[in-house]
């Protein structure tokens, strides 16, 4: 009976060893739909000849990535930018680390009822973005275009009670991101984000009235948390996601609706390209 039971023990150790190791190999990362889980989708098998798995976890929102990376349900997340990483560490007194930078998808001002701004009449409604950073990224877009005046630029945070200056008397709906498209038909314009513009097949460079310019600092990352910063998967993705491969796969893909923001890792030949680091914007 001795014999019987230490036989167990040591197969049921060989064989929770062989799944914690095996589980070492799987990469499970948390990603919006487009083009975020699309570029994961291109690197899966890139991923797999350098030994790791990638499992994608498909989010349709912005709060619940972010909780699924902290409490380890997956091991990355990969659908936000930096300014609202930093804003959702804020908010929830996390520790989330950005650690890859991929691309930029320039956020633009949408209409279905008007061509240009000339048209969009005065007292018109505006449908943005209800988080932080993207409701001050898209009011900071109609600043840039004179359609608004901030009191101040910098401000990444700003709200609608931070403009002091609305030619137009233009009132400003906040509702979430990812209710943006569905809302259009209601409003005069809508500023909508590239992922979810995307997925209603609308085409910022054909569809948008105004779109945010290439050197916008709403790079979109790759997170994890602070203690998994130096993971050897984490490296892996690195190599493959900032390849030369990735990065013409993103301009061929999404002719300019989303911008590779990095050098590729495995080609020195954009020395001399406008950069900040290592990344292009």
């Amino acid at each position: 009976m001795l014999k019987k039971s230490i036989l167990i023990f040591v197969l049921v150790t060989f064989l929770f060893a062989g799944a914690v190791q095996a589980d070492d190999h799987v990469l499970k990362v948390g990603a919006t739909p487009v083009p975020h889980a699309e570029i994961l989708e291109f690197i899966k098998d890139d991923l797999a000849a350098e030994g790791i798995e990638l499992d994608i976890v498909e989010f349709t929102d912005y709060v619940t990535p972010n909780l699924a990376l902290d409490d380890g349900s997956i091991d990355a997340n990969y659908f936000q930018h930096i300014p609202y990483l930093n804003q959702f560490n804020s908010d929830r007194d996390l520790n989330l680390k950005s650690v890859i930078k991929v691309h930029i998808e320039p956020i633009a001002l949408y209409s279905e009822e008007y061509t240009n701004l000339e048209e969009i009449p005065e007292g018109a409604s505006i449908a943005v973005p209800n988080d932080p950073s993207n409701e001050g990224r898209a009011l900071l877009l109609l600043h840039n275009k004179g359609i608004i005046t901030l009191d101040d630029p910098t401000n990444l945070s700003a709200t609608p009670i931070d403009i002091i200056e609305n030619p137009k008397n233009l009132k400003f709906e906040e509702l979430e991101a990812a209710q943006l498209p569905r809302v259009l038909p209601d409003v005069a314009a809508a500023v909508i984000n590239t992922n979810y513009a995307l997925e209603a097949d609308l085409n910022p460079l054909e569809d948008a009235l105004i779109i945010e310019g290439s050197d916008s600092p709403y790079v979109n990352v790759v997170a994890v948390k602070a203690e998994n910063v130096d993971s050897e998967k984490i490296k892996i993705l690195r190599k493959v996601i900032n390849s030369k491969k990735v990065k013409e796969f993103i301009i061929e893909e999404y002719e300019g609706a989303v911008v590779p923001a990095f050098v590729p890792v495995d080609s020195e030949k954009l020395k001399g390209t406008k950069k900040s680091g290592d990344y292009i914007f």
